[in-house]
This record gives C-alpha cells, sequence and structure tokens, in this order.
C-alpha cells in the first residue's frame, strides 16, 4: 500500500470506531438517561437514517464536482459537531438535530471513502483494497462497541458525555489525518465537460448493468444487515429463546468469522467471476436461515438451538467476507471515467434504504410470525443468487472476471510496447 492508502485504511478504521463508539447505546441514552421517552429515541435512530438517505443524491454530485477528499472533510466535522452536541443535549429537538448531523455526517463518509480508494487503487488491487476496508470496518466496529459498552453508566449522564466527546475527538483527529494527504490526480481530457447532475443519473440509470447491480445490493442488505438487530434478534429472543447475551455472542461470532476469513477468503474469490461468488453468498445464506429456523423451529435442547442461533451469525459473516471484494469493486467498474462518486453514492443510497426497510418489514414478522418469517428469507437469499446469475449475463468477462484480462498479459509474455504506459497495454 501507499502512503495515500494507508491514511484512507485509518480513516475507515477511525470512522467505524466512532460509529460503534455510541449508536449501539443511542436508544438508552434517549429514553432512559435523558428521560426523553422510547417515542422519542425511536424517532432518534428514524432521523439517523432519513438524515441518511435526504444527503447521499447530493453527496455523489459534490464529489464528482469538488473531488472526495473536501467532501470527506466536511463530512467529518459535519459529523463531530453531530456527536458532539449529542452528547451535551437534553430536550428532544437538540437531540434530534444533533442526531441528524450524526447521521449525515457519517453516511458521506462511505462513499467518499470509497471513492478514494478507487482513485487510490489500480483495478488488479482493488479487490485487496475493499477487503481491507471491510475487514477494518468490522474491527472497528467491533472494537468501539466493546470499549464504549465499558465506559457508560446508565445511571449518569455525564457518562456519555464524555463517550460522545471522545467519538467527536475521533471525527477531528481523522481530519488532521485526511488533511494532509496527496490524492493522486485523475488525468482530465482536453475539452471534457463535467457532465450535469441530471446527466450523470440519467447516464446511470440507463446502465442497465448498474440497475440491475443496485436491485441485487437492495435484496443483499435487506436480507442480511436489515435483519441483524431487529427480525433475526427478535426472531431468537421469542422463537428460540435465546438471552440478551446470548444475541450479544452471536454478533461477536459474526465478527469473528469476517476476522478469520477475509483474507483465507480473498485468495478463493479473486481468480473466480464476481457474480458467481454473489450466487453462493445467496445459497450460503440460504443454508444460515435454515439453521435459524432449526434454532426457532425445531425440537432439539436449548443449547442446540442456542448453538444454531449463533451459527446463523458466523454464517452470514463468512458470506459477508465474500462480497467485500466483489460488490464494492464491481460499482466501481460500471461508473464510466469522473462519476465513480455518483455512482458510489447511488449504491450507498440503496444499502441505506434496505437498512431503513428491512427492520420495519422484519421486525415484527420475526418478533410473532416465525415460520413466514424463515420461508421468506430463505425464498430472499435463494433470488440473490437468481439475480446474481442474471446481472453476470449484462457484464464484460473482464468486469465480472479482472484476473482474465491479468492472465492474458501474462500469456502474451507482459511486455509493454515502448512509449505506452502498462494502462494502455
Amino acid at each position: 500500500m501507499g502512503a495515500a492508502m494507508r491514511r484512507i485504511h485509518v480513516g475507515n478504521a477511525l470512522s467505524a470506531f466512532g460509529l460503534g463508539f455510541t449508536v449501539p447505546y443511542l436508544y438508552v441514552y434517549v429514553a432512559q438517561v435523558r428521560g426523553l421517552g422510547a417515542m422519542t429515541a425511536g424517532l432518534v435512530l428514524a432521523v439517523f437514517a432519513v438524515a441518511a438517505l435526504i444527503v447521499l443524491p447530493f453527496a455523489g454530485r459534490a464529489i464528482v464536482r469538488r473531488g472526495p477528499l473536501p467532501v470527506l472533510l466536511v463530512a467529518l466535522v459535519t459529523a463531530a459537531v453531530g456527536a458532539l452536541s449529542l452528547g451535551l443535549s437534553s430536550g428532544a429537538s437538540s437531540v434530534l438535530a444533533s442526531a441528524a448531523l450524526l447521521g449525515a455526517g457519517h453516511a458521506v463518509m462511505q462513499p467518499a471513502l470509497a471513492t478514494m480508494i478507487v482513485d487510490c487503487s489500480p483495478a488488479e488491487t482493488r479487490s485487496r483494497a475493499f477487503a481491507m476496508q471491510f475487514f477494518l470496518q468490522n474491527l472497528g466496529l467491533g472494537a468501539g462497541g466493546l470499549i464504549g459498552g465499558h465506559l457508560v453508566d446508565a445511571t449518569r449522564a455525564s457518562s456519555f458525555t464524555v463517550l460522545f466527546s471522545i467519538e467527536a475527538a475521533m471525527f477531528l483527529l481523522l481530519v488532521v489525518v485526511m488533511a494532509t494527504m496527496r490524492m493522486p490526480r485523475s488525468p482530465r481530457i482536453a475539452g471534457a465537460s463535467t457532465p450535469s447532475a441530471r446527466a450523470g443519473w440519467k447516464q446511470m440509470m440507463g446502465n442497465r448493468a448498474m440497475v440491475q447491480l443496485c436491485v441485487l445490493g437492495f435484496v443483499l442488505f435487506f436480507a442480511c444487515y436489515g435483519q441483524f438487530e431487529s427480525g433475526l434478534s427478535a426472531y431468537g429472543v421469542e422463537a428460540a429463546g435465546i438471552s440478551t447475551s446470548t444475541l450479544g455472542t452471536a454478533l461477536a461470532a459474526n465478527t469473528l468469522a469476517i476476522v478469520l476469513a477475509q483474507f483465507v477468503v480473498l485468495r478463493f474469490v479473486e481468480r473466480r467471476s464476481r457474480t458467481r461468488v454473489i450466487a453462493s453468498v445467496g445459497l450460503l445464506w440460504a443454508v444460515a436461515w435454515a439453521v435459524a429456523g432449526y434454532a426457532g423451529l425445531g425440537n432439539g435442547s436449548q443449547a442446540m438451538a442456542t448453538a444454531a442461533f449463533i451459527s446463523t451469525y458466523a454464517l452470514f459473516g463468512l458470506g459477508e467476507s465474500m462480497l467485500s471484494p466483489t460488490l464494492a469493486p464491481l460499482v466501481a467498474d460500471l461508473a464510466p471515467e469522473g462519476l465513480a462518486g455518483q455512482y458510489n453514492s447511488a449504491f450507498a443510497l440503496v444499502k441505506q434504504l434496505a437498512l431503513a426497510i428491512g427492520p420495519a418489514v422484519g421486525g415484527p414478522m420475526g418478533a410473532s410470525l416465525h415460520g413466514p418469517y424463515i420461508v421468506v428469507f430463505v425464498l430472499f437469499s435463494l433470488a440473490i443468487t437468481v439475480l446474481a446469475l442474471r446481472l453476470g449475463r449484462q457484464l464484460t468477462e473482464v468486469q465480472d472476471q479482472p484476473s482474465v484480462a491479468r492472465s492474458r498479459v501474462v500469456t502474451q509474455g507482459g511486455t509493454t510496447p515502448a512509449g505506452q504506459s502498462p494502462a494502455h497495454t
């Protein structure tokens, strides 16, 4: 990795650490510590998501026009102000406004950092760069949640103020780290003009492969991430008799599976068709949902149900480690030159929609309709396989399997004609 890429990965880790530091405790902080009630706490979580949905369409255009680094710095300062004011707020209106700032700032960080990875990595190392990003994000979230849990005390509001202040300091530290980095300059074609926002969106919507990838992404995030802390946890408690401590163990098993499997899986994934890898994730997650069905609907002992439920989260983690080197690089490869920021923001918007709708649908089903809940999400997982295979028909051979292009260069001797750059070769 070059110096720029190392700083980008530090940025991913610190931003994830800051988020994991506070977000798991937002509900307790608003409802109990500040005494604003469950309704206000629910609104805070909703505002956090809605703010992301509002700013992401504009973030892509800003990244295209201004570059990802200035947009990232603005997002970090916004998130820092939101985190600090959230720790100092005591009324409903100030808490909601602070949550909106924090949610908007964090939402913009993700496509900005993803675009920076695209700008700083050649195609042949991009899968590894995004795998490292996913690895560090999960490590940061897990470490942040673990340390934050030991710092807070529900009987003292000041402990939460310290928590949010540390989160704000993390974002400001990241501003210092990123502000001094040098991004590579993308070559500009003489006389070329930057497309308007409407033209950029129209061009993207006319890209059938990108539209199909967005549909696939929605189903992926809806059937996995959108269920982790809502439908699947409710199903575990109500149908499988899982304790809250076991839920924490299951989430830890998910993170552990990602940490242990990420780079082992990467070696397997790199030289295979991306869409077939995604299709195999759909099959793996169908098995995971079937295992969850056994945990809640089977006739085994409580120990067997607990083991099956924890295994479900671990299987999801294995599938996530297969997706990290495939999805994000595929978005980058589908984006025309100069529009990577807009494509990354659009895909982040799809993810945010899935994360907003997933809990609203899965939560009530997981809590009361146990059998239909499992059947529906087994079918969603199988739909991932079908959609991935259909997407493969829209991609070029190199887009679907970049290792093909590298193999051809090696087969041809790997020599570069005089006066021609390796990229052109």
